[in-house]
């Protein structure tokens, strides 16, 4: 007979844990799923734009897509500035794994001390670390070729300069970012810089592209420029007055070449002057600025055809009008003003060929001080020219009526006031234009300008002879004199200020003149600074540039010489005053 048997009531097998307990946990655990599940909607689902963003944050770059700086151009369409490919080189130093043998090699590509990139490389607090910007393509691509890794290429543009130091103080240069930091760079940089593209892309931990992602913006390429320049006409001007600043021994030397019927500037050259095509010369910014546009200074006897030209303008004078300037001396407010000769009784044909201090003063002392300062003001003097360039400066012409006699005295040749080479070549262009000066350019220009009228036709055709008997025989400037063509100038010595007074023995010459002299077609301006072997007037240092550049220029130009071409007959100049 069966007998059942009650497990349950035996005190060991008898569960203590209450039912709801079990049930509870069951409970729970189905609860977190759910929670789990809510999380998991939440994040794919209801916020995930917010987590995509998160993870893009750690993993998506937006990476610049450098634009092609824009070239610069002559007027005949000649490359001044372009950029080439220059791949720059880059580093993740933590992630960097390289052997000494490769570490040489690279140093060496890299043209850079093994210590100065060791360190580079060793410094891991860093993510990124350019060791290079901007190296030659043939060395990016060994440097490729050694794989090391951690270490990679990034595309750029390096500025190149074609004519060098010939136009190197027009040009400026563009840093590695390609921004322009001086000349032309800077003063066209928003159109040659271009825009930016760019691209998104995710990369890994190790810094490596693994997938573009949306649409790429491609960089726009900057507009080109074209320059009034003539890169023969400037290469020539910067080659004499090299020579010339060499010959003389010379500080420094600048040259200003304008075409008085368009108005466009065809030179503007200094010496000496920065490579801009290496960062490791001269890259500083005394060498690197254009003298003949930032650089201020007395213009000494180059003013006394203006002089010449009110007098005739005001009706008191006329070219044969003769001013007696025995004994070669005056006093003014108990200062003298001498002429370095004697000369007597001259017109005032004679007073300009000779530069005579006295005879100029004479006719000076006959005008207002308003007048002086009207006709000064109508050139340019103490105005910042209208040219689209870095650095350009106003010069200083005080107001008139601050001028005491010795000042108006001395304003007449030159000292008193003063002006850039630019400016002054830039008021010549009245004598050449029948009485107008013109508006000057530095972009091209192919018709003619129309300028203001300062002096009567007939007036600046009078100076215009007078420029021209200053370059013959009896005259200060002969050497100015040129093959083939005719030519008018002034001839201009000053000294050189040197804290409240004048230095004794430092001087400055320069010469201004056009050619040819019937129908003038460019004015051409050379200044020598501080001369020290043994000459020093603008007759001698600064006129036989002037002549060589006027000459070259013509014929680049396509000007028929208005002279028989015979062998150069050079006089013995008369010694100016200043």
């Amino acid at each position: 007979m069966s007998r059942s048997i009650n497990y349950a009531s035996s005190p060991l097998l008898t569960s203590k844990t209450p039912v709801w307990r079990s049930k509870f946990i069951v409970a729970v655990i189905a609860i977190g799923f759910i929670c789990l599940m809510g999380r998991a909607a939440y994040i794919q689902v209801i916020n995930n734009n917010f987590f995509k963003r998160q993870g893009e944050v750690r993993f998506v770059r937006t990476l610049d897509l450098p634009a092609n700086r824009g070239k610069i151009l002559d007027r005949n369409g000649l490359i001044l500035a372009s950029s080439v490919l220059a791949p720059s080189v880059w580093a993740i130093p933590e992630d960097v794994e390289i052997e000494d043998a490769k570490l040489v090699k690279l140093a060496k590509l890299l043209d850079m001390p093994k210590k100065e990139l060791s360190q580079k490389l060793n410094d891991e607090d860093k993510s990124f670390v350019w060791l290079k910007r901007q190296v030659d393509e043939a060395n990016a691509r060994s440097i490729e070729t050694l794989g090391i890794k951690g270490v990679y290429l990034r595309n750029e543009y390096k500025r190149k300069y074609p004519e060098g130091d010939a136009a190197a103080s027009i040009m400026g240069y563009a840093n590695v970012d390609g921004k322009g930091l001086g000349g032309v760079e800077l003063a066209f940089n928003h159109e040659l810089a271009g825009q930016v593209g760019s691209r998104k892309v995710i990369k890994n931990r190790l810094g490596q592209v693994v997938e573009n992602i949306g649409e790429q913006r491609p960089p726009t390429a900057g507009k080109d420029q074209q320059l009034s320049i003539d890169s023969r006409i400037q290469f020539f001007a910067f080659q004499k007055l090299r020579d010339a600043v060499i010959e003389h021994k010379a500080n420094s030397g600048s040259a200003v070449v304008l075409d008085v019927v368009t108005g466009e500037v065809l030179a503007l050259a200094n010496y000496p002057v920065g490579n801009n095509n290496s960062k490791k010369e001269g890259m500083n910014g005394a060498q690197m600025r254009n003298r003949a546009l930032s650089d201020t200074f007395e213009p000494g006897s180059t003013m006394k055809p203006f002089i010449a030209a009110l007098a005739l303008e005001r009706g008191f004078a006329k070219p044969e009008t003769v001013i007696q300037t025995a004994p070669g001396r005056m006093t003014i407010g108990g200062a003298t003003i001498s002429d370095a000769h004697p000369h007597g009784e001259l017109t005032v044909n004679q007073i300009i060929q000779k530069s005579s201090n006295v005879g100029v003063v004479k006719l000076a002392m006959q005008t207002q001080p308003k007048e002086m300062w009207d006709m000064f003001d109508q050139i340019g003097m103490g105005q910042k020219p209208q040219l689209t360039f870095p650095g350009v400066v106003s010069g200083k012409l005080r107001a008139y009526k601050n001028w005491r006699p010795i000042e108006q005295a001395t304003m007449s040749y030159g000292y008193g006031l003063s002006c850039s080479l630019f400016q002054l070549a830039h008021a010549y262009t009245i004598f050449a234009r029948e009485g107008q000066i013109i508006p000057l350019t530095l972009t091209k220009n192919n018709e003619r300008v129309v300028g203001a009228q300062v002096f009567k036709p007939q007036h600046a055709v009078a100076v215009r002879n007078m420029l021209n008997m200053a370059t013959s025989a009896g005259g200060t400037a002969p050497k100015a004199q040129t093959i083939g063509y005719s030519v008018g100038g002034k001839t201009g010595t000053a000294h050189i200020q040197e804290g409240k007074g004048y230095a004794s023995k430092k001087y400055r010459g320069f010469f201004v003149g056009l050619a040819p002299v019937e129908n003038p077609r460019i004015v051409v301006a050379v200044m020598i600074e501080e001369p020290k072997n043994g000459k020093y007037y603008g007759g001698d240092v600064a006129a036989p540039v002037f002549s060589e550049t006027v000459q070259q220029t013509l014929r680049i130009l396509g000007v028929q010489p208005d002279m028989t071409v015979k062998p150069q007959i050079v006089y013995a100049a008369v010694e100016e005053s200043f």
